[in-house]
Protein backbone atom coordinates (compact mmCIF):
# COMPACT_ATOMS: atom_id res chain seq x y z
CA UNK A 1 0.00 0.00 0.00
CA UNK A 2 1.26 3.48 -0.90
CA UNK A 3 0.52 6.84 0.71
CA UNK A 4 1.58 10.41 -0.01
CA UNK A 5 2.05 12.68 3.00
CA UNK A 6 -0.04 15.82 2.67
CA UNK A 7 0.22 19.11 4.52
CA UNK A 8 -2.23 18.14 7.30
CA UNK A 9 -0.06 15.09 8.15
CA UNK A 10 3.27 16.92 8.24
CA UNK A 11 5.44 16.01 11.28
CA UNK A 12 3.16 13.18 12.45
CA UNK A 13 4.72 10.03 13.84
CA UNK A 14 4.95 7.31 11.21
CA UNK A 15 2.87 4.81 13.22
CA UNK A 16 0.13 7.39 13.85
CA UNK A 17 0.10 8.44 10.18
CA UNK A 18 -0.31 4.85 8.99
CA UNK A 19 -2.87 3.84 11.65
CA UNK A 20 -5.06 6.77 10.49
CA UNK A 21 -4.78 5.61 6.88
CA UNK A 22 -5.30 1.87 7.47
CA UNK A 23 -8.40 1.59 9.61
CA UNK A 24 -8.42 -2.21 10.03
CA UNK A 25 -4.99 -2.23 11.69
CA UNK A 26 -4.32 -1.04 15.23
CA UNK A 27 -1.38 1.19 16.05
CA UNK A 28 0.20 -1.80 17.78
CA UNK A 29 -0.10 -3.82 14.54
CA UNK A 30 1.43 -0.94 12.60
CA UNK A 31 4.36 -0.72 15.03
CA UNK A 32 5.12 -4.41 14.56
CA UNK A 33 5.12 -4.03 10.78
CA UNK A 34 7.47 -1.03 10.98
CA UNK A 35 9.79 -2.84 13.40
CA UNK A 36 9.80 -5.81 11.00
CA UNK A 37 11.34 -3.51 8.35
CA UNK A 38 8.28 -3.64 6.13
CA UNK A 39 7.73 0.12 5.76
CA UNK A 40 9.67 2.42 3.46
CA UNK A 41 9.75 6.22 3.25
CA UNK A 42 10.99 7.49 -0.12
CA UNK A 43 12.37 3.99 -0.88
CA UNK A 44 14.38 3.94 2.38
CA UNK A 45 13.41 1.44 5.09
CA UNK A 46 11.90 3.17 8.13
CA UNK A 47 13.84 2.40 11.30
CA UNK A 48 11.37 3.51 13.96
CA UNK A 49 7.61 3.91 14.56
CA UNK A 50 8.34 7.34 16.04
CA UNK A 51 9.97 8.70 12.89
CA UNK A 52 8.29 11.93 11.72
CA UNK A 53 6.89 12.06 8.19
CA UNK A 54 7.18 15.19 6.04
CA UNK A 55 5.11 16.77 3.27
CA UNK A 56 5.38 14.86 -0.03
CA UNK A 57 7.03 11.81 1.58
CA UNK A 58 6.05 8.60 -0.19
CA UNK A 59 5.26 5.87 2.32
CA UNK A 60 5.02 2.22 1.27
CA UNK A 61 3.85 -0.48 3.70
CA UNK A 62 3.95 -4.21 3.08
CA UNK A 63 1.06 -5.68 5.07
CA UNK A 64 1.65 -9.40 4.76
CA UNK A 65 4.97 -10.64 6.03
CA UNK A 66 5.95 -13.76 4.12
CA UNK A 67 7.54 -16.52 6.16
CA UNK A 68 10.14 -18.96 4.93
CA UNK A 69 8.42 -21.79 6.81
CA UNK A 70 5.09 -23.03 5.48
CA UNK A 71 2.35 -23.59 8.03
CA UNK A 72 1.30 -27.21 7.64
CA UNK A 73 -2.25 -28.24 8.57
CA UNK A 74 -2.52 -30.70 11.49
CA UNK A 75 -5.62 -32.70 12.32
CA UNK A 76 -5.87 -31.93 16.03
CA UNK A 77 -9.12 -31.82 17.96
CA UNK A 78 -9.91 -28.35 19.26
CA UNK A 79 -11.90 -27.61 22.42
CA UNK A 80 -14.08 -24.83 20.98
CA UNK A 81 -16.20 -23.12 23.65
CA UNK A 82 -17.88 -20.53 21.39
CA UNK A 83 -17.97 -19.70 17.71
CA UNK A 84 -19.72 -17.20 15.45
CA UNK A 85 -18.83 -15.44 12.19
CA UNK A 86 -16.28 -13.18 13.92
CA UNK A 87 -14.53 -15.06 16.72
CA UNK A 88 -13.62 -18.41 18.24
CA UNK A 89 -13.10 -19.07 21.94
CA UNK A 90 -10.74 -22.01 22.41
CA UNK A 91 -9.80 -23.79 25.62
CA UNK A 92 -6.12 -24.62 25.02
CA UNK A 93 -4.73 -27.71 26.75
CA UNK A 94 -1.38 -27.81 28.50
CA UNK A 95 1.49 -28.83 26.26
CA UNK A 96 0.19 -27.11 23.13
CA UNK A 97 2.21 -24.25 21.64
CA UNK A 98 0.02 -21.43 20.29
CA UNK A 99 1.93 -20.72 17.07
CA UNK A 100 5.12 -21.93 15.34
CA UNK A 101 8.45 -20.64 16.57
CA UNK A 102 11.99 -21.85 17.04
CA UNK A 103 11.85 -25.63 17.28
CA UNK A 104 8.04 -25.82 17.12
CA UNK A 105 6.59 -25.89 13.60
CA UNK A 106 4.09 -28.72 13.93
CA UNK A 107 1.15 -29.61 16.18
CA UNK A 108 0.65 -26.04 17.36
CA UNK A 109 -2.74 -24.39 17.77
CA UNK A 110 -2.05 -22.49 14.53
CA UNK A 111 -1.51 -25.78 12.66
CA UNK A 112 -4.83 -27.07 14.01
CA UNK A 113 -6.63 -23.85 13.06
CA UNK A 114 -5.38 -23.85 9.48
CA UNK A 115 -6.48 -27.51 9.11
CA UNK A 116 -10.02 -26.77 10.27
CA UNK A 117 -10.54 -23.26 8.86
CA UNK A 118 -8.01 -23.09 5.99
CA UNK A 119 -7.85 -19.42 4.93
CA UNK A 120 -11.02 -18.33 6.75
CA UNK A 121 -9.18 -16.58 9.60
CA UNK A 122 -7.60 -13.14 9.92
CA UNK A 123 -4.16 -12.70 8.36
CA UNK A 124 -3.05 -9.52 10.15
CA UNK A 125 -0.41 -11.38 12.18
CA UNK A 126 1.05 -13.16 9.14
CA UNK A 127 0.88 -16.62 7.62
CA UNK A 128 2.23 -18.47 10.67
CA UNK A 129 -0.32 -16.94 13.05
CA UNK A 130 -3.75 -17.24 11.41
CA UNK A 131 -6.34 -15.58 13.64
CA UNK A 132 -3.93 -15.38 16.57
CA UNK A 133 -4.64 -12.24 18.60
CA UNK A 134 -2.82 -13.21 21.82
CA UNK A 135 -1.17 -16.27 23.32
CA UNK A 136 -0.56 -18.17 26.54
CA UNK A 137 2.46 -20.27 27.49
CA UNK A 138 2.84 -23.83 26.23
CA UNK A 139 2.38 -25.38 29.69
CA UNK A 140 -0.46 -23.03 30.67
CA UNK A 141 -4.03 -24.10 29.94
CA UNK A 142 -7.09 -21.99 29.31
CA UNK A 143 -9.01 -19.59 27.12
CA UNK A 144 -7.90 -17.82 23.96
CA UNK A 145 -9.86 -15.68 21.51
CA UNK A 146 -9.22 -16.22 17.80
CA UNK A 147 -10.21 -13.68 15.13
CA UNK A 148 -11.99 -15.02 12.03
CA UNK A 149 -11.56 -11.81 10.02
CA UNK A 150 -9.33 -8.74 9.96
CA UNK A 151 -11.94 -6.33 11.30
CA UNK A 152 -12.47 -8.50 14.37
CA UNK A 153 -8.70 -8.90 14.79
CA UNK A 154 -8.17 -5.15 14.63
CA UNK A 155 -10.98 -4.50 17.12
CA UNK A 156 -9.71 -7.11 19.58
CA UNK A 157 -6.12 -5.93 19.12
CA UNK A 158 -7.17 -2.43 20.16
CA UNK A 159 -8.93 -3.78 23.25
CA UNK A 160 -5.75 -5.61 24.23
CA UNK A 161 -3.68 -2.47 23.59
CA UNK A 162 -6.11 -0.43 25.70
CA UNK A 163 -5.98 -3.09 28.47
CA UNK A 164 -9.78 -3.23 28.50
CA UNK A 165 -10.01 -7.00 28.01
CA UNK A 166 -10.51 -8.84 31.32
CA UNK A 167 -8.34 -11.93 31.79
CA UNK A 168 -8.36 -13.92 35.02
CA UNK A 169 -6.04 -16.81 35.88
CA UNK A 170 -5.94 -19.29 38.76
CA UNK A 171 -2.62 -20.57 40.07
CA UNK A 172 -1.15 -22.53 42.97
CA UNK A 173 2.04 -21.09 44.46
CA UNK A 174 4.46 -22.17 47.15
CA UNK A 175 4.14 -20.25 50.40
CA UNK A 176 2.17 -17.08 51.09
CA UNK A 177 2.33 -13.89 49.01
CA UNK A 178 2.47 -10.72 51.11
CA UNK A 179 0.31 -8.73 51.13
CA UNK A 180 -2.44 -11.26 50.48
CA UNK A 181 -3.77 -9.13 47.64
CA UNK A 182 -2.32 -6.29 45.67
CA UNK A 183 -1.02 -4.88 42.41
CA UNK A 184 2.36 -5.73 40.92
CA UNK A 185 3.68 -3.17 38.45
CA UNK A 186 7.18 -3.63 37.02
CA UNK A 187 9.17 -3.67 33.82
CA UNK A 188 9.78 -7.11 32.30
CA UNK A 189 12.65 -7.83 29.91
CA UNK A 190 14.58 -10.81 28.61
CA UNK A 191 16.94 -12.50 31.04
CA UNK A 192 20.50 -11.59 30.02
CA UNK A 193 21.87 -14.99 31.08
CA UNK A 194 19.10 -17.10 29.53
CA UNK A 195 17.23 -15.56 26.58
CA UNK A 196 14.40 -18.10 26.93
CA UNK A 197 13.46 -16.61 30.31
CA UNK A 198 12.11 -13.22 31.33
CA UNK A 199 12.96 -11.12 34.37
CA UNK A 200 11.88 -8.02 36.29
CA UNK A 201 14.10 -5.09 35.41
CA UNK A 202 14.57 -1.70 37.06
CA UNK A 203 15.49 0.11 33.86
CA UNK A 204 14.60 -1.83 30.69
CA UNK A 205 11.67 -3.74 29.25
CA UNK A 206 7.93 -3.37 28.90
CA UNK A 207 5.49 -2.34 31.61
CA UNK A 208 3.73 -5.33 33.19
CA UNK A 209 0.79 -5.10 35.60
CA UNK A 210 -0.72 -8.01 37.53
CA UNK A 211 -3.53 -7.62 40.05
CA UNK A 212 -3.75 -10.57 42.42
CA UNK A 213 -5.74 -11.81 45.39
CA UNK A 214 -5.18 -14.82 47.61
CA UNK A 215 -8.28 -17.01 47.61
CA UNK A 216 -7.03 -19.59 50.12
CA UNK A 217 -3.86 -20.44 52.05
CA UNK A 218 -3.48 -24.19 52.66
CA UNK A 219 -1.65 -24.84 55.94
CA UNK A 220 -1.60 -28.64 56.17
CA UNK A 221 0.59 -31.04 58.14
CA UNK A 222 3.37 -32.64 56.07
CA UNK A 223 2.74 -30.28 53.14
CA UNK A 224 4.54 -26.93 52.69
CA UNK A 225 2.25 -23.90 52.76
CA UNK A 226 0.50 -23.41 49.42
CA UNK A 227 -1.69 -20.53 48.23
CA UNK A 228 -4.47 -20.51 45.66
CA UNK A 229 -4.25 -17.17 43.89
CA UNK A 230 -6.37 -15.40 41.29
CA UNK A 231 -4.48 -13.06 38.96
CA UNK A 232 -6.10 -10.48 36.72
CA UNK A 233 -3.85 -9.15 33.98
CA UNK A 234 -3.80 -5.56 32.78
CA UNK A 235 -0.95 -6.36 30.40
CA UNK A 236 0.04 -9.61 28.72
CA UNK A 237 3.82 -9.90 28.75
CA UNK A 238 5.64 -13.17 28.12
CA UNK A 239 5.58 -15.36 31.28
CA UNK A 240 4.12 -12.37 33.18
CA UNK A 241 2.42 -14.17 36.09
CA UNK A 242 5.32 -16.57 36.57
CA UNK A 243 7.87 -13.73 36.57
CA UNK A 244 5.77 -11.63 38.95
CA UNK A 245 5.33 -14.53 41.37
CA UNK A 246 9.11 -15.01 41.39
CA UNK A 247 9.49 -11.28 41.98
CA UNK A 248 7.24 -11.67 45.06
CA UNK A 249 9.52 -14.43 46.35
CA UNK A 250 7.48 -17.45 45.28
CA UNK A 251 6.90 -19.71 42.29
CA UNK A 252 4.11 -21.80 40.81
CA UNK A 253 3.78 -25.48 41.57
CA UNK A 254 5.19 -27.42 38.62
CA UNK A 255 7.12 -24.48 37.19
CA UNK A 256 10.56 -25.87 36.36
CA UNK A 257 11.74 -22.68 34.66
CA UNK A 258 11.09 -20.07 37.34
CA UNK A 259 10.76 -22.33 40.36
CA UNK A 260 13.06 -24.71 42.19
CA UNK A 261 13.83 -27.92 40.31
CA UNK A 262 13.74 -31.32 41.99
CA UNK A 263 12.50 -30.05 45.35
CA UNK A 264 13.53 -32.30 48.25
CA UNK A 265 11.07 -32.78 51.12
CA UNK A 266 12.14 -34.04 54.56
CA UNK A 267 8.63 -35.31 55.23
CA UNK A 268 5.77 -35.12 52.78
CA UNK A 269 2.18 -36.33 52.39
CA UNK A 270 2.35 -39.22 49.91
CA UNK A 271 -0.97 -38.45 48.20
CA UNK A 272 0.13 -34.86 47.66
CA UNK A 273 3.55 -35.91 46.32
CA UNK A 274 1.93 -38.34 43.89
CA UNK A 275 -0.44 -35.71 42.48
CA UNK A 276 2.34 -33.12 42.34
CA UNK A 277 4.55 -35.53 40.37
CA UNK A 278 1.93 -35.98 37.65
CA UNK A 279 1.23 -32.24 37.35
CA UNK A 280 1.83 -31.33 33.73
CA UNK A 281 3.71 -28.04 33.70
CA UNK A 282 2.89 -25.15 36.02
CA UNK A 283 -0.37 -24.96 37.96
CA UNK A 284 -1.67 -22.01 35.96
CA UNK A 285 -4.99 -21.78 34.13
CA UNK A 286 -6.56 -18.95 32.12
CA UNK A 287 -10.03 -19.42 33.56
CA UNK A 288 -11.96 -16.44 32.16
CA UNK A 289 -11.91 -14.02 29.25
CA UNK A 290 -14.23 -11.05 28.84
CA UNK A 291 -14.37 -8.28 26.22
CA UNK A 292 -16.65 -6.26 23.95
CA UNK A 293 -17.74 -8.43 21.02
CA UNK A 294 -16.16 -6.91 17.88
CA UNK A 295 -19.37 -6.74 15.81
CA UNK A 296 -22.23 -7.05 18.32
CA UNK A 297 -20.69 -4.30 20.49
CA UNK A 298 -21.81 -5.98 23.70
CA UNK A 299 -19.85 -7.31 26.67
CA UNK A 300 -19.26 -11.08 26.52
CA UNK A 301 -17.72 -13.30 29.19
CA UNK A 302 -16.37 -16.85 28.89
CA UNK A 303 -15.35 -19.28 31.64
CA UNK A 304 -13.51 -22.61 31.65
CA UNK A 305 -12.96 -25.31 34.24
CA UNK A 306 -9.57 -26.32 35.62
CA UNK A 307 -7.69 -29.13 33.83
CA UNK A 308 -7.82 -32.54 35.52
CA UNK A 309 -4.32 -32.60 37.06
CA UNK A 310 -4.68 -29.08 38.53
CA UNK A 311 -8.17 -29.85 39.82
CA UNK A 312 -7.17 -33.14 41.50
CA UNK A 313 -4.33 -31.43 43.34
CA UNK A 314 -6.61 -28.60 44.45
CA UNK A 315 -9.32 -31.03 45.57
CA UNK A 316 -6.80 -32.92 47.68
CA UNK A 317 -5.65 -29.71 49.38
CA UNK A 318 -9.25 -28.70 50.08
CA UNK A 319 -10.12 -32.12 51.51
CA UNK A 320 -7.04 -32.24 53.76
CA UNK A 321 -7.79 -28.72 54.97
CA UNK A 322 -11.44 -29.42 55.87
Amino acid sequence: MKFLVKKRDDSKRLDIFLSEKIKHLTRSNIKKIIESKNVKINKKTADSPSKKVKINDKVIIKLLIKNSVKLLPSKIKLDIRFEDKDILIINKPKGMVVHPGAGNYENTLANALVYKYKDKLSDISGELRPGIVHRIDKETSGLLVIAKNNLSHSNLGKQFSDHSIKRKYLCLVWGVIRPLQGRIETLISRNKKNRQLMMVSDFNGKKAITNYRTIKVFNIKDIPKISLIECELETGRTHQIRVHMKYKGSSLLGDNQYGKKNIKFKKINEDFLKKLSVLNGQALHAKSLAFIHPSKNKWVNFESELPSDFNKLLDLLKNLCS
